[in-house]
């Protein structure tokens, strides 16, 4: 038989170009048929959680100054007080990372938390509304405009997320996604925040 450079016969020359332009011709079908969908909708959605845990904790990071401001003009509101204390202890003590948006129990833990820091936040500010002197207050009204800030972008945070985690849900639950998540990427369901009244809207901080 013939033999080409180095002494290979004509058929093995052509067996390697032949393979190479197979394996790419496999890397592009692979990559029409949305093999790369589910790891990029996967870090989409990772990306969006950690934002959501930024925006989360900027506004915990506002609330001891809030208190303390609170406290110089409104002392005898201590139940408020107490409950925004508390509420803001036991938020920041939920400890989340990305594997969290993969497990139900851990995730429900931290939006129940985040909940009730809402709630509570909500009951302090209404309080505010009986102190004048505290509502005229510089520094009250620098945290509030802050506050208010930061809780339209922990609004935003989360329906940026939400969306991200439906986009990547639906595409491990239907044809073809469903088969690369399980046959290559291991890929389970992301939680999501559930839906509660006033969730999509940022609360009012404005007297």
């Amino acid at each position: 038989m013939p033999k080409g450079v180095f002494g290979m016969t004509f058929s093995a020359q052509l067996r390697r170009p032949l393979a190479w332009l197979a394996l790419g011709l496999i890397g592009i079908a692979l990559a029409g048929c949305g093999y790369n969908n589910v790891p990029t909708l996967e870090e989409k959605a990772k990306a969006a959680w950690s934002e959501v845990q930024n925006q989360y904790q900027r506004r915990a990071d506002l609330i001891p100054n809030l208190v303390e401001t609170v406290k110089g003009y409104a002392a005898q509101e201590k139940d408020v007080l107490t409950a925004v204390i508390e509420a803001r202890a036991k938020a920041t003590q939920v400890k989340v990372d990305a594997s969290t948006i993969s497990d139900p129990a851990k995730f429900k833990e931290y939006q129940d938390a985040q909940n009730q820091l809402t709630g509570a936040l909500g009951r302090l500010l209404v309080t505010v509304e009986r102190y004048p002197d505290l509502k005229s207050n510089q520094n009250f009204l620098a945290l509030q405009s802050q506050l208010e800030g930061t809780e339209n972008r922990v609004a935003v945070a989360r329906r940026d997320y939400i969306q991200a985690v439906q986009a990547y849900n639906t595409e491990i639950r239907t044809f073809p996604g469903v088969i690369w998540a399980k046959l290559f990427w291991g890929a389970k369901p992301m939680e999501t925040f559930t839906a509660t009244a006033g969730a999509d809207k940022a609360p009012s901080v404005k007297f």
